[in-house]
């Protein structure tokens, strides 16, 4: 769906463009700090090696079929289901490269419908994550403290945050605009050499803040 808004509007702007009609003012949202991109993330999940070879079999390797945002990272075309004490989701796609522990993604309301408390947390911080098991079409493993809902974060490369006067691990806020705009606050900025601009919410939080893909934000302390 994001993608075909995307490329409405590029072809809305297109076509104005070729009529002399002058769209300037649209720009002057990024005039204005609205210049850092969003990237809206749906529930996924990030597989270690051991865990994907129970999932579909010994010595499998993964299809990648889009690439994302951040350098190296991946869309597969694989997915699995994740069950918890009350419920299963099915379908949840699988994000490579594989990692040194999987990670299961969620959004908030899932935590209902599996019935587990995945807490909200950074990337990589699963100490005391919820339990859960994955299934793939060769087996299942029970994976402990695998599940969270992720953290709203904004990557950046470091030149990135001497730019924006921030530094990696700060806590700021970030303006939205639009009807359905405001403020959102406890966003950490993750600043390396490798990252590329790039605001992360998930589903819930764009959605309810009309934000998509082509959505820009400003940072605002």
């Amino acid at each position: 769906m994001n993608r075909d808004i995307d490329k409405m509007t590029e072809a809305v702007i297109k076509v104005l463009q070729e009529k002399g009609i002058d769209i300037s003012s649209q720009e002057t949202e990024e005039n204005d700090g609205f210049n850092i991109p969003v990237g809206v993330s749906n529930r996924h999940i990030h597989l270690s090696r051991e865990d994907l070879e129970v999932c579909f079999g010994r010595g499998y390797r993964l299809t990648p079929t889009k690439e994302l945002s951040q350098t190296g990272q991946f869309a597969c075309k694989e997915t699995v289901t994740v069950v918890g004490p009350k419920g299963s989701i099915e379908r949840i796609r699988v994000l490579g490269p594989v990692r040194a522990a999987s990670q299961v993604e969620l959004l908030s309301a899932d935590n209902f419908k599996l019935g587990i408390k995945a807490p909200v947390r950074l990337s990589g911080n699963l100490k005391g994550a919820a339990d859960v098991t994955i299934v793939g079409p060769c087996g299942s493993v029970y994976a402990r403290e695998s599940a969270i809902v992720a953290k709203r974060h904004i990557h950046m490369t470091l030149e990135d945050a001497k730019r924006f006067g921030v530094c990696d691990g700060e806590i700021v806020s970030i303006e939205v605009l639009g009807e359905r705009g405001g403020v959102l606050n406890n966003v950490i900025i993750r600043a390396n050499d490798k990252s590329k601009l790039d605001c992360h919410v998930d589903t819930e939080e764009a959605n309810a803040l009309g934000l998509s893909n082509s959505s820009k934000v400003k940072i605002v302390k």
